[in-house]
């Protein structure tokens, strides 16, 4: 059976919204200052990965080239084998027309041989453009690493600093958040999540909601200032408390942050 609420006045709901708000907006502070950083850590990664995964491709077909080149240059020694051996046979033929087949056969490997040659000259150039390919993907990889390596330590040492503190953080806005009726807590999260910077509930602040410009009549500020009722502001849709009990809670929060 779920446990019931603590039933809180008004006050109070005010008091632990503004202090779910100071702690959500110190948990966006610590995020803000890892800002792009695990997103340009995990980008570095995947790239890396993708060139290593190019590299080794390169480093098969460059293999895979110089066995051509292989393959070529054993096919010139049987061609060449084959010349030798149809020029003996021509020595002992019994008529030109054996002879000159056996020349056409002999033009026909020269030919064979030619081609090969010219072969082997593409693949040394394709081995040679394959090699500078690699040595810069190489470089470029080395560069990304330490980009990575420096990027990673900026990150790890963010995250040392302030894991910690985010970590307890949540689990106290969890906590403030449990404390609210479910009405409430959802009319928080929805607000937070529409206007800018994250500030769900704010403090009148010259005259005015804070971070806007414009004025709230006496009359409701008066009102806010009774804490009877949550009122919000008709400009922004913030949840709206008085400057005292900001204050207060602020000093409160500052104690906790401070820990």
């Amino acid at each position: 059976m779920a446990k019931k609420k603590k039933e809180m006045t008004n006050e109070e709901k005010l008091r632990a919204l503004y202090n779910l708000q100071l702690i959500d907006s110190r948990i966006d502070e610590i995020r803000s200052l890892r800002g792009e950083l695990p997103l340009e850590v995990e980008d570095l990664r995947d790239e890396i990965a993708g060139l290593t995964t190019r590299l080794s491709k390169y480093h098969q077909e460059l293999e895979d080239t110089e066995q051509e080149i292989k393959d070529k240059r054993n096919f010139i020694e049987e061609a060449r084998s084959l010349m030798k051996r149809y020029q003996k046979q021509q020595e002992n033929v019994r008529n030109n027309r054996e002879f000159n087949a056996l020349g056409k056969e002999i033009e026909y490997q020269e030919l064979e041989i030619q081609l090969a040659e010219k072969h082997i000259r593409e693949f040394q150039a394709q081995i040679e453009h394959k090699k500078e390919v690699i040595q810069e993907t190489e470089e470029t990889i080395k560069d990304r690493e330490e980009h990575l390596s420096h990027k990673k330590s900026e990150l790890d040492t963010i995250m040392a600093e302030t894991e910690k503190e985010e970590k307890d953080l949540i689990k106290k806005s969890e906590e403030f958040k449990a404390k609210l009726e479910d009405r409430l807590a959802k009319a928080y999260t929805r607000i937070r999540n529409s206007v800018q910077n994250g500030l769900a509930v704010a403090p009148i602040e010259r005259g005015a909601s804070g971070g806007s410009f414009f004025t709230i009549p006496p009359q409701v500020q008066m009102e806010i200032a009774s804490r009877k009722r949550i009122i919000t502001d008709e400009h922004s849709g913030r949840i709206l408390v008085d400057a005292e009990l900001a204050k207060e809670e602020e000093e409160k929060m500052q104690k906790l942050f401070g820990k």
